[in-house]
């Protein structure tokens, strides 16, 4: 309140008008020849409160009275400015509000020209976007290679090592701790070593878990000349042969540039990973519309989830990095949403700028 001018205008408002009734009643009490009129205020009384209360209680009505006409006119001024400003940081440049016109008057030259201004931001937004697209189109070649055809065949070299090693392993480790768990019910053993050996089962179940996750991320499919529809339905029924979760989706086929549809493939790929190893998730759903001029991914799961502000939250941040910068390099906007033992919500909106695919 202290840095809020509205506040001080009511405040000084109330205060000059207090002044002026006073200033009232003191001329109308010199003209009547009354000499003591300040004390008559705290005499004279009405309903059993002096008059003087009166004045203050009018005083304080007339300044609350102009801070709410004040917070009306700002409110009716600024919600237009709000609005477009939270369309173009959405990416939504084809809304008809942002044509709309803002309710200036004549004397207000401010707001006219802040309109102009929007559609310049919009114009040269629209264009970045369009060429961060186009570049993003165009494969980067380091030494005769793309950046993307290094990636994978180092991930898959990464994929087969660790199959061939430590999955392989895990494998041999379970089948030990089962065979001694047979061996132990026979003979008999403490029940003490018995939950031990239940809990090296978990941990080492878990450790397969994350291993087959941390695969299927090394791993990627391709989408290989199928849709984004099918490259994505493809990879949740691959996912739900090797993990136990409940999956539901509902998508739609939509036409985006190539460039730009294998990077959300990636996101998805990336997310995916990411709740497969930190988010300890029995549920998860995915959508894929398009709605209006954008392409719109909803990803929802009912995991541990985690605080969004927090700074300390380390579990999937170089995933979630990763994500960030496929999201802004198709000039697409991510949100995430998502509260300690509630779950988390993943939304990626990539707009299409003027409909054209590539």
């Amino acid at each position: 309140m202290k840095n809020n001018p509205k506040f001080f205008i009511a405040i000084y408002t109330g205060f000059l008008t207090f002044l002026i009734l006073v200033l009232v009643l003191f001329t109308y009490g010199m003209a009547l020849g009354h000499d003591k009129w300040l004390l008559e205020l705290f005499q004279i009384k009405f309903l059993f409160i002096p008059f003087v209360f009166y004045l203050f209680a009018l005083s304080v009505i007339i300044g609350l009275t102009n801070y709410i006409l004040i917070s009306f006119y700002q409110k009716r001024l600024l919600m237009p400015i709000e609005e477009k400003l939270r369309l173009l940081a959405g990416g939504n440049f084809d809304n008809p509000i942002l044509d709309e016109s803002m309710p200036y008057s004549i004397s207000n030259q401010t707001l006219f020209e802040m309109d102009n201004d929007f559609y310049m931001i919009r114009m040269k937004l629209k264009e970045i976007l369009s060429e961060l697209q186009l570049l993003n189109s165009r494969p980067q070649l380091i030494d005769g290679v793309t950046k993307e055809e290094i990636l994978e065949k180092e991930r898959h070299r990464l994929a087969r090592e660790l199959h061939d090693s430590v999955s392989q392993q895990l494998f041999a480790a379970m089948m030990l701790l089962a065979a001694l768990d047979e061996q132990g019910e026979e003979s008999g053993i403490p029940e003490t070593y018995q939950q031990q050996l239940g809990v090296v089962t978990g941990i080492i179940n878990a450790a397969q878990s994350e291993m087959r996750a941390l695969l299927l991320h090394l791993r990627p499919v391709t989408l290989e000349g199928k849709t984004l529809k099918e490259g994505i339905e493809q990879l949740l029924i691959e996912l739900k042969t090797k993990v136990t979760i409940q999956l539901k989706w509902e998508m739609e086929d939509v036409a985006l540039p190539l460039a730009t549809e294998d990077q959300l493939f990636r996101v998805v790929q990336e997310l995916l990973s990411n709740i497969l190893r930190h988010a300890k998730a029995s549920e998860l759903e995915v959508y894929l519309h398009r709605v209006n001029q954008s392409i719109l991914l909803r990803i929802v799961d009912d995991g541990v989830g985690f605080d969004v502000s927090s700074q300390n939250n380390k579990a999937g941040s170089y995933g979630l990095m990763n994500i960030r910068e496929r999201v802004a390099s198709t000039g697409g906007t991510l949100k995430i949403i998502s509260f300690p033992k509630q779950g988390t919500s993943i939304e990626v909106k990539i707009p299409l700028l003027g409909g054209n695919v590539e």
